[in-house]
């Protein structure tokens, strides 16, 4: 595969949840091994978040490039920091 045909693959975690797109390849220019993609994450139509991911999480390149790790949501994510900063209080009769 060359890199140009990397590049805007579509991206899985291992529950095959779509995460994004290969949008960047970071590499070592001495060894020429791939180091961390950089995925282009579709928050909505408008916003735009990337996310740098090591060439060791990745399990298989095709069709789809398949992580071997699960990428929360970014609603999974809001969810959870809510759910830790929920406070309740219990007034006394």
């Amino acid at each position: 595969m060359k890199i140009k045909e990397f590049i805007g693959s579509v991206v899985l975690d291992k529950n095959a949840y779509e995460v994004g797109k290969v949008d960047n390849v970071d590499f070592d220019p001495a060894t020429g091994k791939i180091e961390t993609i950089v995925l282009t994450l579709q928050k909505n139509i408008f916003s735009r978040d990337e996310l740098e991911i090591s060439f060791d999480d990745v399990a298989t390149i095709g069709a789809y490039v398949i992580l071997n790790k699960e990428i929360p949501k970014e609603e999974e994510v809001v969810e959870e920091e809510t759910a830790k900063s929920t406070t309740v209080e219990i007034e006394d009769e």
